[in-house]
């Protein structure tokens, strides 16, 4: 049998997740809104068929949620990658070749079935929703890029039950053909009007081009699409996912801050958080860029963006230390009078901790061994009962109202002791 891919999708993912704990929300419209509650970032079906709009502003629909009932929750992280976690490792129990591509998608390597592709997807799927409670769409073809087309068919066509074998090519040719050139993975919105200009329009159109037409127009990426599209695969599966060169954790306030206490405890949470993903990936950093930012809505108030950046002698992924430097740069940016809505942190020269080299200045190795094993601890602690179990006591400088504001938050059903689902 031909090695096929197979792209697994969470349908509407945030909102399956609220969906899942709790069934009086099947069938009604319900709607997931980003960060202190200001755009809509997620719908289901019967609130997209309201014409609610993909990154909306919340109070643009006001009227249409109380209108038609609208159920909204604010965005909640902590469940959200939970369940990801679960789906994706109940993915990986039944198909091993596997590549998580997104917080809700996972492309498959599907060979030597004792089945036909589609049968075998149909059995998966219906075995993430017995196990997870998630609804999934499966695309299935010869390529990355005709399963992810053969996903958005499944997804959107109520017809093909959530799957879609793009194996034969009279099918494949029927897709491509309704499938728009920028829908194209890979093909931006520049080159989508560049084939357009020559009257290629749609995915069928564009596999027809010859190499050399593609290449002299969009390059070597131009002509891995088109081969992909002919059904001769390019892109394979990235089991190893690359370590980031930078990592940024930042936030919108829930109300204008403007003490520097406020900011530096702001600044401490989210160095926790860069530090843990630092951790997480093996690596250390010599750099801390911190930036606040005024609200750019706000004329009538005085602007200020500033950004500093600390340097660090020997890299690190020790959270205090990282706090340490952070701050430091706060201190040097921070101007009073002003009323900051945003503020961040981005750890810069990341590499592995496993090519990092001691130097004959840099502290013992006594003192590093003891803050890799609390560091060590702590992540232990939080991965266990949650994160912010155990944290930095800078973090608690000024707590108040700044944080993010989540007035329609979920509970953390499979994260919180404090919030488990109780049955009755």
């Amino acid at each position: 049998m031909t090695r096929m891919f197979a792209l697994v999708d969470c349908n509407n993912f945030y909102v399956s997740c609220e969906r899942v704990f709790d069934p009086s929300l099947q069938d009604v419209p319900v709607v997931v809104l980003s960060n202190n509650d200001g755009c809509v970032i997620a719908r289901s079906n019967e609130a997209k068929a309201l014409g609610i709009r993909m990154g909306a502003p919340a109070f643009e629909h006001r009227e249409i949620f109380e209108k038609h009932g609208v159920q909204v929750f604010s965005s909640n992280y902590s469940l959200y990658g939970d369940m990801s976690s679960r789906v994706m490792s109940s993915l990986n129990r039944i198909v091993p070749d596997m590549e998580v591509y997104s917080i809700d998608e996972a492309f498959l390597i599907l060979d030597s079935l004792p089945q036909s592709p589609e049968s075998f997807a149909r059995d998966l799927r219906e075995k993430i929703l017995k196990w997870v409670g998630m609804p999934v769409s499966i695309g299935i073809g010869p390529t990355k890029t005709l399963a992810k087309i053969a996903n958005r068919f499944a997804k959107k066509h109520l017809e093909h039950s959530g799957v879609l074998d793009l194996g034969s090519p009279g099918m494949r040719s029927t897709c491509l053909e309704l499938t728009d050139v920028e829908d194209v993975w890979g093909i931006g919105r520049r080159y989508a009007l560049l084939l357009k200009s020559y009257n290629v329009r749609n995915a069928l159109q564009f596999s027809r081009q010859s190499r050399d037409w593609v290449q002299s127009r969009m390059t070597v990426e131009g002509v891995h699409i088109l081969l992909e599209l002919q059904g001769i695969p390019c892109h394979f599966l990235d089991r190893t996912p690359r370590p980031n060169k930078t990592i940024i954790s930042s936030r919108s306030f829930g109300r204008c801050v403007e003490t520097l206490q406020e900011l530096q405890t702001a600044l401490a949470c989210y160095v926790t958080r860069a530090a843990q993903k630092l951790r997480h990936q093996g690596s250390v950093c010599s750099g801390v860029t911190v930036f606040v930012y005024t609200n750019r809505f706000r004329q009538d108030l005085p602007q200020h963006s500033p950004s500093g950046t600390a340097n660090i002698m020997y890299p690190t992924d020790h959270t205090p230390t990282l706090i340490r430097h952070a701050l430091n740069a706060l201190e040097g940016i921070y101007r009073p009078g002003y009323s900051y809505k945003k503020a961040g942190v981005m750890l810069t020269r990341i590499e592995p901790r496993a090519r990092k080299r001691p130097t004959f200045f840099q502290p013992g190795a006594g003192r590093e061994k003891k803050e890799k094993k609390l560091m060590s601890a702590m992540d232990h602690i939080n991965a266990r009962w949650g994160r912010n179990t155990l944290q930095p006591a800078e973090t608690l400088y000024a707590p108040g109202d700044w944080g993010i504001k989540r007035e329609k938050l979920s509970p953390r059903y499979t994260t919180s002791w404090d919030e488990l689902p109780v049955a009755s």
